[in-house]
């Protein structure tokens, strides 16, 4: 990765702790920001993929696998009609459009764009993997002091 590559994910990084902080943004609302961004960014990078008849690397194409194996969801009467009654939009835009905004800004392709937020996904991941109600789904996400 190249230098500038290197200070654009830092950019983007600093942005969103920032304002994942500033806003307060429950963990819920950050993985479906995220599911969508990458999911709009993988999808064109896999087709141009098939075209090309390469590959791409796991790594880039899929959620990175989570430590202790705890990947089923949370059971409960909480609903998904009901736990979307209760994200805000607003605060999403809000974090969508940075992450559009900044890797636009910082020039970032595709594989690195998604490399850049994998991270991200990795960390909410494992904290929703963690919740063990859904009121810890609108919990504010803990983001390590070394993220």
């Amino acid at each position: 990765m190249a230098t500038d590559d290197v200070e654009g994910m830092v950019t983007l990084t600093e942005r969103m702790v920032h304002l994942i902080g500033q806003l307060g943004m429950p963990i819920v609302e950050i993985a479906i920001v995220l599911q969508r961004r990458i999911g709009s960014m993988v999808e064109p990078l896999q087709a141009w993929a098939d075209e090309q008849g390469v590959e791409l690397e796991s790594r880039v194409r899929n959620p990175w696998p989570l430590n202790g194996g705890r990947e089923d969801a949370v059971t409960s009467a909480f609903t998904l009609d009901r736990l979307l009654d209760h994200v805000d939009a607003d605060r999403m835009d809000i974090l969508d459009t940075l992450i559009r905004v900044t890797l636009q800004e910082v020039d970032a392709d595709l594989v690195h764009g998604i490399l850049a937020l994998r991270p991200w996904e990795h960390l909410v991941r494992t904290q929703l993997a963690a919740a063990d109600g859904p009121g810890r789904l609108f919990s504010p996400l803990d983001i390590p002091d070394d993220f």
